[in-house]
């Protein structure tokens, strides 16, 4: 089994492909001063670009882990989750948790098929 990495930051690479799927990692908005849905739209905006490179699409998630700090606010996430996948939703687990770290309100992972 081969393994690609793509897209180094200084402590993770964004996406990593591995027997057919690409995982990425752990995603946040580039703003986090916005509100949750701005910071999902932003987020899977940045998700679907790293598929890109990675040589597949967003149709091609097949399960996402999200991690968010306000639960009252997942309406908001919900609309934005759904505007983007439309009918082609993957699984997902939401869990809340207390702090994201630089104000975030959201994270997201997913893992996809490799087109």
């Amino acid at each position: 089994m081969s393994i690609t990495r793509s897209i180094r930051t200084p402590i993770m690479h964004r996406a990593v492909e591995a027997n057919g799927f690409v995982f990425v990692g752990g995603t946040i908005a580039d703003d986090t001063s916005v509100s949750m849905g701005d910071q999902t739209r932003n987020i899977l905006g940045k998700i679907a670009g790293y598929l890109k490179e990675a040589g597949t699409d967003k149709s091609r998630i097949v399960s996402a882990s999200i991690f968010v700090t306000d639960l009252s606010k997942k309406k908001e996430m919900d609309a934005a989750w759904t505007e983007f996948f439309g009918d082609n939703l993957p699984t997902r687990a939401t869990v809340g948790v207390a702090d994201l770290g630089g104000g975030a309100l959201i994270e997201v992972v997913v893992t996809a098929l490799k087109a």
